[in-house]
């Protein structure tokens, strides 16, 4: 039996494992930045605000104008231009400088993530195809649990360039690779913009990924205040959050190489509402766990980040079978990932309103689990929809 080339999946995962450091370092990198330049810290903290926009608002356009005989040149170009503006931005010699590179290395990361699924996708079997998406979300896991804190100890020791040269060094290593072992990609169907935004009208697609954004609000933007949860006198009173994020970053590196498997095993949105499920019910366990013991809030914790992370190898499964015959899939794996910033950003916004109007802080946890019970709830419209999708597929077929 003929084993296929997985080399290429894994060439992906290691420049998705560099995305992960990226796309996190930066925020511990504030400090350095702030006395570097001369800057506010919420000055220095735009950096992040400038790459996760263009990486979610950004990269969908560039996915949307790619053209659909060019998917192998424009994963390379895109991770080409990642691994430029981070070497750029190790070199810059402004702050400005310096928020235009973070902001062109967001653009290319959220290209080349969406191109590189699309990619795994297309060189891996079907009944294969989501171990291969898997082992891409493992990477970039462990790139933000791993890579984040090897790239901030190199730069407390080398200065805060260096941990962006260690990111561009990863990337170039994982472009070189493609470029040797990455075979040609099949063509997507040729379809011009105006089609390619009829995505928008796709009401399975839409629900996918309008479950993405209720998961990253409920699960991103607790992520957020998980700190201050902890540190209540209410709730343990722990002294360092550290152990508890590294809990929760392990739960996400496991979730996502585990969950593979089962995605080429079940259908795909059985899983989603599973998942979805446990989601609520570990942020719902959250303040009673922490409330007992600084031990047992450890479980809830490492079940979310490990379903957290585990959700989008199955959603954006779900979203290459539902669009790969229209040649958007890459542009729906965009808009999942835009959809996951845009819930992040929304989720630490709204907890943070719910401070200022002074609830207790176990309140946040309590909204995070209702907002992932909407994403269960949400979640069944699909599953009614599968009858009809697989009518709607064998006919198409036929014709």
């Amino acid at each position: 039996m003929h084993t296929p080339n997985r080399t290429p999946i894994y060439l992906v995962a290691l420049g998705a494992f560099a995305l992960g450091i990226a796309s996190y370092v930066t925020a511990g990198l504030i400090p350095m930045i702030e006395a570097s330049f001369s800057v506010s810290v919420a000055v220095a903290a735009q950096l992040v605000t400038a790459f996760t926009l263009a990486y979610g608002l950004g990269s969908p356009i560039v996915v949307a104008l790619t053209p659909a005989h060019r998917q192998r040149t424009g994963l390379l170009l895109s991770l080409g231009l990642f691994v430029i503006a981070n070497a750029a931005s190790a070199l810059a010699e402004s702050f400005t400088a310096l928020m235009v590179w973070r902001a062109i290395a967001g653009i290319g990361a959220g290209v080349y993530l969406a191109m590189g699924i699309g990619a795994a996708a297309a060189v891996s079997a079907p009944e294969r195809r989501g171990k291969a998406i898997a082992i891409i979300m493992g990477g970039m896991a462990s790139g933000v649990v791993l890579g984040v804190p090897l790239g901030l100890l190199i730069a407390e020791q080398m200065g805060w360039q260096s941990a962006l040269w260690l990111v561009a060094i990863l990337g170039s290593m994982a472009f070189t690779g493609l470029l040797l072992k990455l075979p040609a990609l099949p063509a997507a169907t040729a379809s011009s913009l105006g089609k390619k935004l009829a995505i928008l009208s796709d009401g399975h697609v839409l629900v996918i990924l309008t479950v993405s954004l209720l998961a990253a609000i409920a699960s991103l933007g607790m992520y957020t205040f998980i700190a201050p949860l902890l540190a209540d006198t209410a709730y343990g009173a722990v002294r360092s959050v550290t152990p508890y994020l590294w809990i929760w970053g392990i739960g996400g590196v496991v979730g996502s190489f585990l969950i593979g498997p089962l995605v080429d095993r079940l259908k795909g949105p059985n899983l989603i509402f599973a998942i979805m499920l446990v989601l609520a019910v570990s942020l719902f366990l959250l303040p009673l766990t922490a409330a007992l013991s600084a031990w047992l809030v450890m479980l809830p914790i490492v079940l979310w980040g490990a379903v957290g992370w585990a959700l989008q190898v199955p959603q954006n499964n779900e979203l290459i079978r539902a669009r790969q015959a229209q040649g958007d899939g890459n542009l729906a794996i965009a808009l999942n990932e835009s959809a996951l910033y845009l819930g992040s950003a929304i989720g630490a916004a709204a907890g943070g309103f719910l401070l200022l109007l002074q609830l207790p802080v176990w309140t946040l946890a309590t909204c995070a689990g209702g907002v992932a019970v909407l994403g269960a709830l949400l979640q069944i419209v699909n599953l009614r929809r599968q009858p009809a999708l697989a009518i709607e597929t064998q006919a198409s077929s036929c014709n």
